[in-house]
């Protein structure tokens, strides 16, 4: 009898360690499925063909290339060819080679630059007028007359919101003489003057002159004791105009809604004529 369950219990041994033997590791990934193991192919078939293309692709790039140099070396070769050719013949001939000299055409500076007046009209386009404006190349930064000026921020960012500062006697589209203008500021300038120290914004307008459109800072300062309330300094005139003090509004005023037209323009200037403004 004991020895029965001896045996018995033995059996049972053996037949649980074979289960325990059977069963898989704790870390052992799950067998892939069928469908699983078939996506996975296609997948790395798709990688291995644009991998494939892509190296096809720079090696035609590379053929084609070297194809065009190939052309080109032997196209040189040839040139050389016919020039040693020549060269020998007019040695035979006892002849010294001709040789042309190429002056490169240099343009006049004029050529592409605008010129214009110590006085010209000037316009705004973002804010719908036309100005009369000083051409100064003694002034670093241009400056527009401007009044009521203040600051504010809008998404983060510095601004300021002014009105133009006029006098009664200068040109402008007058339905605008009184209205707020806003612009970023993009950045401030510090002004000593015997009175003191100030800061003063900087803002970009878009400017037309003449033939000319451009993006200009301008100082935003009041000019009403002044006879211009714009003032045009070296910053604009770098690289694009020159100026022929002898002349003034050689270019026409532009034309804005609600504006006098161009062709009235000369009543408003025969009272400059004669300035003296700084």
């Amino acid at each position: 009898m004991r020895s029965g369950v001896l045996w018995l219990m033995a059996g049972l041994s053996l037949l649980f360690s074979g289960c325990a033997l059977q069963q898989p590791e704790p870390n052992e990934p799950p067998p892939l499925s069928e469908t699983a193991f078939t996506a996975r192919m296609l997948e790395l078939q798709d990688s291995l063909s644009q991998q494939c293309n892509a190296a096809t692709q720079h090696q035609q790039q590379q053929l084609t290339q070297q194809q065009s140099l190939t052309a080109d070396v032997r196209e040189v070769g040839s040139l050389l060819r016919l020039m040693r050719s020549d060269i020998q013949e007019l040695e035979a001939r006892g002849e010294d080679p001709i040789i042309i000299r190429e002056e490169c055409e240099i343009p006049d500076a004029l050529d592409t630059k605008t010129i214009m007046g110590r006085s010209e009209w000037v316009g705004f386009p973002g804010i719908g007028t036309y100005l009369k404006a000083r051409v100064d190349s003694g002034a670093n930064t241009s400056s527009l007359s401007a009044s009521d000026i203040t600051r504010f921020e809008r998404d983060g960012e510095d601004w300021v919101r002014f009105k133009l500062a006029l006098n009664e006697n200068d040109t402008v589209v007058e339905s605008l003489r009184n209205e707020w203008i806003e612009a970023p500021v993009d950045r401030r300038v510090r002004i000593v003057q015997a009175s003191g120290e100030e800061s003063r914004p900087v803002i970009s307008l878009l400017m037309t002159l003449g033939p000319i459109r451009e993006n200009v800072q301008f100082t935003l300062n009041d000019r009403t004791h002044l006879d211009f309330p714009v003032l045009l300094g070296r910053r604009f005139l770098m690289d694009i105009a020159v100026i022929d003090v002898a002349q003034a509004y050689m270019h026409e005023r532009p034309e804005f809604p609600g504006g006098e037209p161009a062709d009235q323009a000369a009543e408003d200037e025969v009272a400059d004529q004669e300035d003296t403004e700084e």
